[in-house]
């Protein structure tokens, strides 16, 4: 498959932000997109995660060209353990996290998860990779999230603020990056969600980092990562970072490259430009892959 004619010139007007009616012509999802394109493998995920006071829960479908899988994790802020499980989608291997239409649901063993999202106002930008590639991702924060957790006998209603990523494209062949998301509250009462990304989507302007505030985003300005426990700003803000556990996994892709990836979980504290932070919830993740 090729791209569609006129492909260049959508290529040359990104990095692009915007609605996605005035979205460069170039194929995203849902649309059909060539497994390869300028000598690299296509990516996608769907990424969803859901913070609540008790539990953290979260789960991705991922595929790196041919090759798919699953991974999921809930963490018990109360009793202090991570469940968590990563699978390759090999034939004949039933899937464990499915995300049809605005839901996520779970089933592993005796771990059963069904959440809902509510509604929001996502971001979606576009950006070059070099050599004709580009990706698309499209990320929302601070969304409704409602279900159950049913882990062995035990059931827990969860009701929380959660952050979206789809996200696809063809990546440089090495990918190094920071991202970190998360929900709270500021200290006026207002509800605040973000995603924060350096190495990735991160133009100086028209790039995937968005804060919200009461459903509304923003775009801050670039964040330089205090390794995983901080996120600066620009104009000297700076959010702090206290983890409570952490997902590892490090793994050579068959015929594809390798991974090695971070990311732990906790609260956060600290300002955005402009914006002080009373409570809040999320992630900050390293990854360093070779696809």
């Amino acid at each position: 498959m090729r791209l569609p004619a006129g492909s260049e010139a959508a290529l040359a007007a990104l990095p692009w932000r915007g609605p996605p009616e005035e979205r460069p012509a170039l194929p995203v999802p849902p649309q059909r997109m060539p497994l390869r394109l300028a000598g690299r493998f296509r990516k996608r995920w769907r990424w969803v995660g859901a913070f609540g006071e008790r539990l953290i829960v979260f789960g991705a479908i991922v595929e790196i060209g041919p090759a798919p899988m699953t991974f999921w994790g809930i963490w018990d802020r109360e009793r202090r353990r991570l469940r968590e499980r990563t699978r390759r989608m090999l034939p004949g291997v039933r899937l464990e996290v499915g995300m049809p239409g605005r839901s996520m649901h779970i089933r592993s063993g005796q771990v059963e998860v069904d959440l809902e999202l509510g509604e929001g106002k996502p971001i979606e930008c576009m950006c070059p990779t070099g050599e004709g590639g580009y990706t698309w991702t499209r990320k929302l924060a601070a969304v409704p999230v409602a279900g159950e957790v049913r882990m062995g006998g035990r059931r827990e209603q969860l009701e929380a603020l959660g952050v979206e990523d789809d996200s696809a494209g063809y990546h440089r062949r090495h990918t190094v990056w920071k991202w970190s998301a998360g929900v709270g509250h500021l200290s006026d009462g207002r509800a605040v969600g973000w995603n924060l990304v350096d190495g990735i989507n991160d133009p100086p302007q028209a790039s995937e980092r968005a804060i919200w505030v009461d459903g509304e985003p923003r775009e801050p300005g670039p964040v330089t990562f205090d390794g995983l426990e901080g996120v600066a700003f620009g104009e000297g803000s700076r959010l702090r970072f206290s983890a409570e556990t952490e997902r590892v996994h490090h793994a050579s892709i068959p015929l594809l490259g390798r991974s090695d990836y971070r990311a732990p979980f906790g609260s956060f504290g600290g300002n955005f430009p402009g914006l002080q932070l009373a409570s809040g919830l999320g992630v900050i993740e390293s990854h360093d892959v070779l696809w």
